[in-house]
């Protein structure tokens, strides 16, 4: 095995080691009873949409950076050496030599722009509420695993109370069935009756075997929405709230108001409008001229460099001559000697540097339609901007409105289920006394009992249905509570 291999799977048992932790710690938070609340961290702390919304974000804060970043001059800088052989331009004297010539450029330039049409300050702004706005996603993620967790946590609540009210009506039933069994083997009833009342025990039974099933499945739903491996050994605190539902306080209008405010995903629609705004106005600037102040500096060097050092003079005879009497007399001349010295690389650091200040104007006048073509997409950007924000609010009151009515119709119900299973526990009571003194046929007393069990089960179902429209309502007014 290379050393390639070796390192990838050191990286790949640690990733596992470390996954393996989380579950494990997670798994060992909900061993035991659980709070609602835990059961939000969890599931916010492993959700997959909650975690992308958050990598898209940052990716966002990224861009937004970038934006604020074309504020900065730009710089660069230049270092080039080389070696020259054979006849070429001596850099330092611009003259064609024949020599080999070691020699080096250094250079940095900047620029900055003065003025672009409010391009880049409108292109910061637009990236700013596009980031403002991916935040609010980041949240609306965040709340939409919460209302789910709420709503799978109150169902598993519910299972809970049926499972119970199963078992209290089999017990019920058990109990008549071991009563009638002494009365059918002293053979003081009909045999019917015995059998009649052991054939609802089965019923009963397998009700339990069936509320059982269901809590479980719930159970299940709520570790999928936690993202963590399901344990039945999990048990959930119960509620706090009133024992008995009251008619929820608010109206459509009300409750309209506070999403409007409070919802991430409203606020979210409303940021990528202005940001859409935003970008339409910098792209515009990019078809007006722009100004800069653009600036150099520069030295250079080269081995060929050379200056020449005086080291005195000498008289030397020349071509000319004078006469003195009839005799030419040959005239000498002073003569300046010099040697070549070569310039030091630090002298020519020095000597050699240079700069440059300018200001330029360019002016856009066709590069491909590409300006007028990013003006056009912007706009489009902005159009669907405008109608998903329309269309967030219509929406959003449409569901609210849908919301509304679901809560006012469960609560109804709740009340005429209250009633019902009021009566029919009177009626029972009443037909069990008749039943133990023998008035009452096994038919005509299982008819009763199941009228109120089938009562019982629908006020439970009812009760928790109506909690789970009125923590939809509080989830558009922003006001969940654990």
């Amino acid at each position: 095995m290379n050393m390639k291999s070796v390192k990838f799977l050191c990286l790949f048992i640690m990733a596992s080691v470390v996954s393996f932790n989380i579950a494990a710690q997670d798994t060992a938070a909900i061993n035991g009873t659980v709070s609602l609340k835990q059961c939000v961290d969890i599931a916010i702390k492993n959700n997959l949409d909650v975690n992308n919304a958050e990598f898209l974000m940052e990716v966002d804060k990224v861009n937004w950076q970038l934006a604020k970043g074309n504020m900065l001059p730009f710089l660069s800088a230049n270092i080039d050496h080389g070696l020259s052989q054979g006849r070429g331009i001596d850099p330092f004297t611009n003259v064609y030599v024949n020599q080999n010539i070691t020699y080096a450029n250094y250079g940095v330039n900047g620029s900055i722009y003065l003025w672009n049409g409010s391009s880049i300050q409108n292109n910061i702004r637009a990236n700013r509420f596009g980031y403002e706005a991916s935040k609010m996603d980041w949240q609306q993620a965040k709340d939409n695993i919460t209302i789910s967790v709420l709503l799978a946590y109150l169902q598993v609540l519910n299972n809970e109370e049926q499972l119970n009210a199963a078992e209290q009506q089999a017990e019920v039933t058990r109990k008549q069935a071991e009563r009638l069994q002494i009365l059918n083997n002293d053979g003081a009833i009909a045999p019917s009756d015995y059998y009649n009342m052991k054939g609802q025990l089965a019923g009963d039974e397998l009700s339990v075997v069936n509320a059982n099933n269901a809590l479980e499945t719930s159970r299940l739903e709520l570790c999928r929405l936690m993202n963590i491996p399901y344990t039945a050994n999990m048990q959930l605190e119960k509620t706090e709230g009133p024992l008995t539902p009251v008619y929820y306080d608010g109206t459509t209008d009300v409750i309209y108001a506070q999403a409007l405010q409070q919802l991430a995903f409203v606020r979210a629609a409303e940021l990528r409008k202005q940001s859409a705004t935003f970008a339409v106005k910098s792209a515009k600037g990019q078809m007006l001229p722009s100004l800069l102040l653009n600036g150099s500096l520069g030295t250079n060097y080269s081995s060929a460099a050379a200056t020449s050092a005086f080291t005195g003079s000498t008289d030397v005879i020349t071509d000319n001559y004078v006469l003195l009497n009839s005799e030419k007399l040959r005239v000498y001349a002073p003569q300046n000697n010099y040697i070549s010295q070569k310039i030091t690389y630090g002298n020519q650091w020095k000597n050699n540097f240079n700069s440059s200040v300018s200001i330029g104007l360019r002016i856009p006048i066709l590069n491909g339609l590409q300006a007028r073509s990013r003006v056009s997409q912007a706009k489009i950007t902005e159009k669907r901007a405008y109608f998903n924000e329309k269309t967030t609010r219509i929406q959003l009151r449409q569901n609210i409105d849908q919301a509304y009515l679901n809560m006012t119709a469960a609560f109804d119900r709740y009340q005429k289920l209250q009633l019902q299973s009021q009566a029919y526990v009177e009626s029972f009571h009443a037909a069990e006394v008749k039943f133990n003194a023998g008035a009452l046929t096994s038919v005509d007393y299982l008819i009763v009992k199941g009228n109120l069990d089938r009562a019982n089960t629908n006020l439970i179902a009812a009760k928790y249905d109506y909690i789970l429209r009125t923590k939809v309502l509080d989830f558009y007014r922003g006001q969940l509570s654990f």
